[in-house]
């Protein structure tokens, strides 16, 4: 929601990452293109290997085919996003973004797995195109583009897919019995939409009466802070707290399944994947509770 090697990183020329050069292109990280079109890429031949879209995915109500037919659609909505194009999906809520996924699969019949890999490979593909011709910076400079989780730039909108398309990812792979696609290279490109989205899914009862500073660092490198003062959220930043109460240091695989609800953090724990000190180490279990994946 590994393997590493092997990655197909050819495309179309602009959007494409290249080893040793510094920057960004268009609007996107370093690394963030080539692991936007490599994902992409994976799961399509998940798919094309796929003897039966029928087959349920593991702790979803959805089957393979209805997943694939999601992940398709929302790869296409985030292209049109970045090119310029006003879509609805949601407040942004866990509750809303559930009900508008729902209504768009019951217009949208497709579950064969041929044309639906071919879909995400070519929305992904859109996606990173829009961003190279510039139509990102263009409808940034007019107001943050409007996404169903809030307002974003076009950088953060990129790591929004990227997140998404791991999680589903890892749902498909795991429903055809397969690798899935997350590894620790792919995992510190999800940090700038998941800071961005924290405020959105906090989980009010979960976080009711809390007053804790948290810094979360991942092995290899990545980190966040999160503050909470009597329940609320009050902090976010790339940049964990010079004190905070909790310090939680995370393999970043364990990391993001844990924060796209696909593992418990006991289980992560017990793995071996996670590791807390502080003034208030036992909070480390409770982090991932405090927020309700979209």
């Amino acid at each position: 929601m590994a393997p590493a090697a092997g990655r197909d990183t050819q495309g179309t020329q602009g959007t494409r990452d290249t080893p040793g050069t510094p920057g960004t292109r268009g609007t996107l990280p370093e690394g963030l293109a080539d692991a936007i079109r490599g994902t992409a890429e994976e799961i399509g031949a998940l798919l094309r290997g796929a003897g039966d879209t029928g087959a349920p995915v593991p702790g979803s109500q959805w089957t393979v085919g209805e997943a694939a037919a999601h992940l398709a659609q929302a790869n296409e909505l985030m292209a049109d996003i970045v090119a310029g194009h006003e879509r609805d999906h949601g407040d942004g809520t866990p509750q809303s973004l559930a009900a508008a996924n729902e209504r768009a699969l019951a217009a949208f019949d497709e579950r064969a797995a041929g044309p639906l890999a071919a879909m995400i490979v070519e929305q992904a593909e859109a996606f990173l195109i829009a961003v190279d011709r510039g139509a990102a910076q263009e409808r940034a400079a007019q107001g943050a583009l409007n996404t169903p989780m809030g307002p974003m730039d076009g950088a953060v909108l990129g790591s929004y897919l990227l997140t998404h398309m791991l999680g589903h990812g890892y749902d498909l792979a795991r429903a055809l019995h397969r690798p899935h696609m997350i590894d620790r290279a792919r995992v510190p490109l999800t940090l700038p939409f998941l800071i961005t989205a924290l405020p959105r899914v906090v989980n009010p009862a979960a976080t009711a009466g809390l007053t804790a500073g948290y810094a979360i660092r991942l092995r290899g490198g990545g980190a966040f802070g999160a503050g909470f003062t009597d329940g609320a959220l009050t902090a976010v930043s790339p940049q964990p707290p010079s004190r905070p109460d909790c310090t939680i240091l995370t393999e970043p695989v364990a990391f993001l399944l844990m924060a796209l609800g696909r593992r418990g953090p006991w289980g992560a724990m017990a793995r071996g994947g996670v590791f807390a000190w502080g003034r208030k180490p036992w909070l480390a279990p409770r982090f991932p509770t405090l927020f309700t994946a979209p």
